[in-house]
């Protein structure tokens, strides 16, 4: 059955001010703008998203929620998992196997460099470090998502290239 990820690095933050936790970083203006553009990216090029899954850090959460309202996906329905957070390639495979059979096209917004590390290992392609707001899409042919641990798929699409 084919599966589409698509991975998603939060958009551009404001750098921490002392002693902020980096757990509340908000993001900047550009950074609300580049998640409108990813959302319509995603749009455009895939219509929907049955599954989100975000790190429940406010950068990624502003993030997903930004991309769900151009997706027109219920806010209520985003999944703010805490094993997402600075999560490393392992953490985020655990988080994609015990999705749902049902879900066939998720979006993943996380933090890098475990998201980076993880769309390259999916695609067994050379994807440069993902910077703030981009995406990259993989398609996937399993059957269940705990198969997920040896697949490796298609690279379909990305907005890597397009300006901030």
């Amino acid at each position: 059955m084919q599966r589409t990820l698509l991975i998603c690095r939060h958009a551009e933050t404001y750098d921490p001010y002392p002693l902020q936790p980096d757990f509340e970083r908000e993001l900047t203006p550009n950074g609300h703008l580049q998640a409108t553009r990813t959302g319509q990216w995603i749009r455009d090029k895939f219509s929907r998203v049955d599954t989100l899954l975000a790190s429940p850090a406010r950068r990624a959460n502003d993030t997903a929620r930004t991309i769900a309202k151009r997706l027109y996906f219920d806010e209520e329905k985003i999944s703010y998992l805490p094993g997402l957070y600075n999560a490393r390639e392992g953490d985020l495979l655990r988080c994609l196997a015990a999705l749902p059979q049902h879900a066939k096209a998720v979006l993943l917004v996380a933090h890098n460099p475990g998201i980076t590390r993880l769309a390259r290992d999916l695609s067994g392609t050379h994807i440069g470090y993902l910077e703030p707001g981009k995406v990259v899409a993989v398609k996937l042919e399993f059957e269940v998502w705990s198969d997920i641990y040896t697949a490796t798929g298609t690279l379909l699409d990305d907005n890597t290239k397009q300006l901030s």
